[in-house]
């Protein structure tokens, strides 16, 4: 009886796209560079399959999650009531900036994409 394959944990580097996303979105801010350092370590370390489900989870599984979050933050950024930077716009422009990022998150909400991940975390445990 052979013994099985040993499986290669070495983690590989990020594929061109997701490499390039996080290069492009660099440089805008130290909030914005801090949350992309935060994902770039979750995208390159080692994972167990408990760590793997629980980022998944938290990242975009759960409701709330990380995903719906980042939609909530856009939704009060849009918001001149909660961003005092847009009370200087015109009436009109702070309507329509408030209105679409309001849909923004509401469509975020809406379509349940995290029953998507939900049941990927699901798999893992066979169920």
């Amino acid at each position: 009886m052979t013994a099985p394959a040993p499986v290669d944990t070495a983690v590989p580097p990020l594929d061109d796209d997701l490499a390039a996303a996080f290069d492009e979105l660099r440089g805008f801010g130290p909030d914005v560079d801090q949350l992309l350092d935060a994902l770039h370590r979750i995208a390159v370390r080692p994972h167990t399959v408990g760590s793997t489900q629980t980022h998944l989870a938290v990242l975009a599984g759960n409701c709330p999650n990380i995903s719906d979050l980042i939609a909530m933050v856009v939704a009060r950024l849009g918001d001149s009531r909660s961003n005092p930077a847009l009370q200087g716009l015109p009436a009109s422009v702070q309507a329509g900036v408030r209105d679409l990022t309001a849909d923004y998150a509401a469509l975020a909400v809406e379509n349940d994409t995290y029953t998507l991940i939900s049941e990927a975390t699901a798999v893992i445990d066979g169920i």
